[in-house]
């Protein structure tokens, strides 16, 4: 059962009650998920199963997302599940103001995380603090937004906005809507969010729950091969013999061209996909060099 699932959360539960149910499911021990959805959102959660756990990190970490900003509204969450900060008409704020305003969104930008989020500080969940009324300093910290798109806008007295956002890890998009809407001066806040694309799994290959629980009736369930899952990464192939060595945790010399698969000596302190010549994912090693020579030094062994 070693690899993933690509959830379809649904709107109501926690990444962590994702996880719980599946281990549930699966009567599974070690699941754990990459990328923690909001309770209120929706979209790619991806699972990863047994010895998959511990290849999470090494997942890409590239997202993108659906949202709905609404303007003329600030909340305690930044999003509409938290309590009304203000509210005021946003019926003059124009699509064209929008689009301009957006554009400083884009790029490497400096982001203070929703004082509600999982973050720590000194050691505490931030949003355990907000809740008990800690007063909160949170260090803006650097993302970086690759694109946003509009994908419709509905004027009125409190405007909604449709975007799709493609962004790199630690992006809120709740923030995003709170300083979109200070930008524009009306105030604005996260309506909902729907995750399209996560750690490489996308939303149209997800499963969502009945899915997933009537492949397992029928006993069809596959889970994705961490091959698949971690294609983004070189891979090495290891005759049965090294392969033996590396999964007990012995550093190798890997200079024969069949091993390399056109890796070079520029490929130092690289992470790389070890494989046996059989075709079997072995585990995560990295790639480090040695006067001429260009060891492989296990990472994750999973084998």
């Amino acid at each position: 059962m070693t690899g993933f699932l690509n959830l379809n959360k649904p709107a109501g539960l926690t990444s962590h009650d994702c996880v719980a149910r599946v281990r549930r499911l699966l009567r599974l021990k070690r699941v754990g998920h990459a990328g923690t959805l909001d309770p209120a959102a929706t979209g790619v959660l991806p699972i990863a199963l047994s010895k998959a756990t511990r290849l999470l990190q090494f997942l890409p970490q590239d997202k993108a997302y659906h949202a709905t900003i609404r303007l003329g509204v600030t909340t305690t969450t930044d999003d509409t599940q938290g309590e009304v900060i203000s509210s005021q008409a946003a019926d003059h704020v124009t699509l064209d103001t929008v689009r301009s305003a957006l554009k400083q969104f884009e790029g490497k930008i400096q982001q203070v995380p929703p004082n509600y989020s999982a973050i720590q500080v000194q050691g505490k969940r931030l949003y355990n603090m907000a809740r008990s009324g800690e007063k909160i300093q949170v260090q803006a910290r650097s993302v970086e937004v690759y694109n946003i798109d509009v994908l419709a806008w509905r004027p009125g007295d409190f405007p909604e906005l449709d975007l799709a956002i493609a962004c790199g890890p630690g992006t809120y998009i709740r923030a995003i809507a709170r300083d979109l809407g200070a930008a524009l001066l009306v105030g604005g806040t996260l309506a909902a969010l729907d995750r399209t694309h996560s750690s490489g799994f996308s939303l149209a290959d997800s499963l969502t729950f009945d899915e997933f629980e009537s492949q397992l009736q029928q006993q069809i369930f596959t889970p994705i091969s961490p091959d698949i899952a971690l294609a983004h990464l070189k891979a090495i192939e290891l005759p049965a013999d090294k392969a033996r060595r590396w999964c007990q945790g012995q550093r190798l010399t890997v200079n024969h061209a069949a091993e390399i698969n056109n890796l070079s000596d520029a490929d130092g302190d690289r992470i790389v996909r070890v494989k046996h010549a059989d075709g079997r994912i072995l585990g995560i090693g990295k790639l480090g060099n040695e006067e001429n020579n260009i060891l492989l030094i296990p990472q994750v062994v999973i084998q």
